[in-house]
């Protein structure tokens, strides 16, 4: 014992019952700990007894032990805890032998299990109306975890990093339970940032009158990246591929671009998007501005279905189009006259595993085209205009102007685009990005607060904040839209046109507090919200990624009428919506919040190298390995010959029949073949749709 005395730094009392817990610590490690039995005789009290713990044994010490060592430490405290009374107790103990104990603050938990602990006000944390260390207050968050449900990496850690920033366990319990707390929800902030941009005059533009007056009625200047894009040659005719946020004015370049060259007879201009609504709502807004100059029309994927009917018009100035809407044209060899202007929005999806091979394949079957112009008829057209117009176009004299706000490596695609450039960091409002935890119920209760909190407060410029609720399926659009406490409605592909265009009327008019949508309309969908709730992380039964994350939440503010955006990610721990998901919505979480933005690569697996071959086979003929060549991504031509050869999609380098079939209907070769199979079995049709479709979800 006495050994050991001579090695003690701290002699530590704790309170427990009638008895303290007694430690010894050197060099901030335990020795040993023990149970100090007092009694009080007529001098006062003194030590009766000292139990020192080994495992579940003890082993018993004199009274005069327990002295010596009290008088070989070099200090010795009594925890804040011991009630007034034992505090009292214990200094006239040691006072006897005149030795003097210091009442510490330290964590209970920890000298309750014969640990010393002490803390400060920069250490303690918060529980339950009392301080505790931060290991111990871990080991609390920890259980706290387990209870509500695996929660993993990234978002254990955020929430211990949180808990020691605040100091507050309770506080992170709230959280866990759904509390809205801005101060613990908060992840961070994107700063707003101006770059210095001399901004350009609309009146020196020198655009066609048509649209130059256009133009200098809606705006004195152009905006910076607008700027930026001018003073580089977009109305000169340069290829470009700007990239800027979203809401910096990018769609405008391409309008200006396209438009000066459509009234100057230099062509016409497609608008092409990925999605159908985004094609109907930007023919729509195409109409209403500028439909008084120019005639605008619409091509999307449904004419596979019904080729000639509906809205399309092969002749108009504009043909506002869906990726597959204008390359289905293509396939079939309709005529789409002089293109003068092609704008591909969204020019990221290149990168999709799913949509970037039918993007890249039309680009290269687009440029073919211009380049090697149009019809026989259509040739002696266009000379028949030149005569009266004074020119035309040269064939491939075609503008391309490619824009996104997400790509991760611009300078090597607008290298492989063969486009100047322009990118623009401006980010015209602060965003706030917090994140808060809740399963699949609470978190609806979660967005009617959020939804509510936002149409209650107006703007600096006088808007109500106004909300997108992203989600990862129709059937809970509607469920979130029905239940939220404001009107909301919901908002995705599977309405008519006429439908949604009145919620985006509705929506701009601030009738509106919410839409809830599927992420997978989150491109370019032009609602001018204040705030974006993620109510899920996934798109379909597919996580997010950086780029579409980046996309979506950069709808939230717009500097016209809001003062800052605001984000919310409602994650529930341990969860994914199919069994082919690898990480859990927590890990997806802090992922995509820390995520550096992927690059831009078009990859090709077998099918689609078949798919795309095939496509430009038919479109190209013996041109088609010229087509495959400038490519983005690598496509290896041989083997997908080899392949459409032994499917009998080709016969030499043009298409059969069933290769014409296949191409004009966008079938990968392994739903060609379950086509067929069911055909020829005499399957009921809509057993054959059925049965590829379940095919894709496994």
């Amino acid at each position: 014992m006495s050994q050991q005395a001579a090695q003690v730094d701290t002699l530590f009392l704790h309170e427990r019952g009638e008895e303290y817990t007694v430690v010894a610590q050197r060099d901030g490690e335990r020795l040993f700990h023990g149970v100090l039995e007092i009694k009080e005789t007529d001098a006062g009290p003194r030590p009766r007894r000292l139990r020192i713990k080994d495992g579940t044994d003890e082993d018993l010490r004199s009274p005069d032990q327990f002295v010596e060592l009290a008088r070989r430490a070099a200090r010795l405290r009594i925890s804040e805890q011991t009630s007034r009374r034992a505090r009292e107790q214990a200094r006239r103990m040691f006072g006897a032998y005149q030795l003097e104990a210091k009442v510490v603050r330290t964590c209970r938990y920890c000298a309750n299990a014969g640990r010393y602990s002490p803390i400060t006000s920069e250490t303690e944390i918060h529980t339950d109306g009392e301080s505790i260390c931060p290991d111990c207050a871990r080991e609390e968050l920890d259980r706290e975890l387990a209870f509500e449900g695996t929660i993993t990496g990234e978002a254990r850690e955020r929430l211990e990093e949180l808990m020691l920033e605040v100091q507050d366990l309770d506080r992170i319990s709230n959280l866990l339970s759904g509390n809205l707390d801005p101060d613990l929800t908060k992840f961070d902030e994107i700063s707003a940032t101006v770059d210095d941009v001399e901004l350009v005059p609309t009146d020196s533009l020198s655009l066609h009158p048509g649209i130059q007056d256009h133009i200098e009625s809606r705006f004195d200047t152009l905006l910076p990246v607008q700027s930026l894009a001018v003073e580089h040659g977009a109305t000169d005719g340069r290829d470009q591929l700007i990239v800027s946020a979203t809401a910096t004015g990018k769609t405008l370049v391409g309008e200006m671009a396209g438009l000066d060259r459509v009234l100057n007879n230099k062509g016409k201009m497609l608008f092409l998007v990925p999605l159908v609504a985004l094609a109907n709502q930007k023919y729509e807004s195409f109409r209403d501005r500028y439909g008084d100059m120019v005639d605008v029309s619409l091509r999307v994927g449904a004419s596979r279905i019904a080729d000639e009917g509906g809205r399309f018009d092969p002749g108009a100035d504009v043909i506002v189009g869906t990726y597959e809407g204008i390359d289905h044209a293509l396939r079939t060899g309709k005529d789409l006259g002089t293109i003068g202007t092609v704008v591909i929005d969204e020019v990221h999806t290149l990168g999709e595993d799913e949509r970037g091979h039918r993007l890249d394949g039309l680009i290269s079957r687009l440029k073919h085209y211009c380049e090697r112009g149009t019809t026989e008829a259509s040739r002696h057209r266009r000379a028949g205009d030149a005569r009266e117009q004074g020119g035309a176009p040269a064939s491939g004299d075609t503008q391309w102007i490619y824009l996104s706000a997400t790509v991760g490596n611009p300078g090597q695609l607008a290298e492989k685009l063969r486009a100047q450039l322009i990118e623009f960091e401006e980010r015209p409002v602060p965003i706030e990005r917090h994140v808060t935890f809740a399963d699949g119920r609470e978190k609806i209760e979660t967005e009617k607060k959020l939804v509510k909190r936002a149409f209650d407060t107006k703007s600096s410029k006088g808007y109500r904040g106004q909300t997108i609720v992203f989600t990862n399926s129709r059937r809970r659009c509607h469920e979130i839209s029905r239940k939220l406490t404001y009107d909301s409605a919901p908002y995705h592909a599977g309405l008519d046109n006429k439908r949604r265009h009145r919620v985006e009327q509705q929506f701009a008019d601030q009738e509106l507090a919410a839409v809830v949508t599927t992420a997978a309309l989150a491109a370019g969908v032009d609602f001018p919200a204040s705030q974006v709730i993620f109510d899920s992380l996934a798109m379909g039964i597919e996580w997010l990624t950086v780029q579409e994350f980046s996309q979506m939440l950069g709808r939230a503010g717009r500097p016209d009428y809001h003062d800052k955006g605001t984000v919310y990610l409602l994650v529930e721990p341990d969860c994914t919506y199919h069994n082919s998901m690898e990480m859990t919505e927590d890990e997806v979480a802090f992922k995509l919040l820390k995520g550096e933005m992927e690059p831009v690569i078009t990859r090709y697996d077998e099918s689609a190298a078949v798919e795309e071959t095939l496509a430009n086979v038919t479109v190209a003929g013996k041109r088609a390995k010229a087509l495959n060549d400038r490519m983005i991504g690598e496509v290896p031509t041989k083997h997908a010959l080899g392949k459409l050869l032994e499917y009998e999609f080709i016969d030499g380098l043009s298409p059969t029949p069933l290769g014409r079939a296949v191409t004009r209907h966008f079938l990968a070769p392994d739903e060609s073949f379950q086509l067929l199979d069911g055909i020829r079995k005499g399957e009921d049709p809509y057993e054959i749709v059925a049965g590829m479709e379940l095919r894709d979800e496994h």
